[in-house]
């Protein structure tokens, strides 16, 4: 349930009613302050909430029953976007931003390497899996602790934010250096995960499942919200269709229907997406039309030799001359608004 409050009601008038609200019902309340208006979301079994009888408060403008499950994630609650801030660069202010490097932290120097060629064409974050989920226990599974404090080195170095994969909450603690924790697609439902992040003041990258819907996704999100932490980042990364030519199927309609619903950033991940580097820039083109706020972006040095993912990475020289063309193309989108 959503209480539109009527323009010029004072901070504590909203308050007062909001505690009277909690004390009568039982209910959270989600407060949203907006440009025009302030909303009251009311979270919880809301069955007996009297509608008519808050109707009745000078200060309320209408009362709207919401029908989707996911509440803190929905846009009905809080209409205006979300704005992640990291490091001075922001996510969902309508700017377009680049997340970029391996699939896996392999070496100092190849770390390194990469994010000073990333950070030169544009990145603004740099990505690398030190935790790897493979999908054959024989396959390398990443440098784990080695490979985030190369990450944070990294960083270091370049001043680049990083993002990297968490699979257990038992790894928490080795995260809190790290700028954004991704949560991969195969941890999306993993809820006692979720729960955990919920509890950290910290941006979660959360990806879409291999064969989940939207609002699936979104309820994911809710997990990680009703704890108390609203930084999360919708991430498209494709879906497993019936299609073989691909890795998976992009999604590119999930840009624009999570923006509809939610108003939290969505990026794009063309590289799992496609499995295929040349697939990359024209996806990558169609997110950015779609009205994507950043694209996540796999970089390998030597892709041949990459110790896993590397079929479907960019060399450096070839993410320079995609990542010049991509944030052309932004630039040129944002010229028509």
């Amino acid at each position: 349930m959503i209480i539109v409050l009527k323009p010029g009601t004072t901070t504590k008038a909203a308050g007062e009613l909001a505690e009277q609200l909690k004390e009568t019902y039982g209910v959270q309340i989600h407060t949203s302050q907006g440009t025009q208006s302030t909303l009251l979301g009311l979270i919880g079994d809301t069955h007996k909430v009297d509608a008519e009888a808050i109707s009745a408060y000078d200060i309320v403008e209408s009362v709207k029953r919401v029908q989707e499950p996911y509440k803190k994630a929905n846009r009905k609650f809080h209409p205006e976007n979300t704005v992640i801030e990291v490091c001075g660069r922001k996510i969902g202010d309508g700017s377009l931003q680049l997340i970029a490097g391996p699939c896996s932290v392999e070496s100092r120097d190849q770390i390194g390497g990469i994010a000073r060629r990333v950070q030169a064409a544009g990145a603004g974050f740099l990505r690398g899996g030190a935790f790897k989920p493979r999908t054959s226990p024989y396959a390398f599974q990443g440098l784990r602790a080695e490979g985030l404090e190369l990450l944070l080195e990294a960083k270091a170095e370049t001043g680049m934010p990083i993002v990297t994969e968490i699979m257990s909450a038992d790894h928490i603690d080795l995260f809190r250096d790290v700028d954004i924790i991704q949560v991969g697609a195969r941890n999306m439902q993993n809820f006692e995960l979720l729960k955990e992040l919920g509890k950290l003041d910290k941006p979660i990258l959360l990806k879409r499942g291999l064969a989940n819907t939207i609002e699936e996704t979104l309820m994911s999100a809710e997990y990680i919200m009703s704890g108390g932490n609203e930084k999360v980042i919708l991430c498209e990364r494709g879906i497993r269709t019936f299609e073989t030519y691909t890795r998976n199927t992009l999604d590119i309609s999930a840009v624009p229907v999570f923006k509809k619903l939610s108003h939290l950033p969505v990026v794009v991940d063309p590289s799992h997406a496609a499995g295929i580097p040349w697939l990359i820039e024209p996806l990558s083109l169609a997110a950015a039309a779609a009205g994507a706020d950043g694209l996540i972006i796999e970089v390998h040095n030597d892709p041949p030799h990459a110790l896993s993912d590397g079929a479907q990475c960019l060399t450096p020289d070839q993410f320079d001359k995609i990542a010049a063309r991509i944030l052309a193309a932004k630039k040129a989108l944002d010229s028509l608004d």
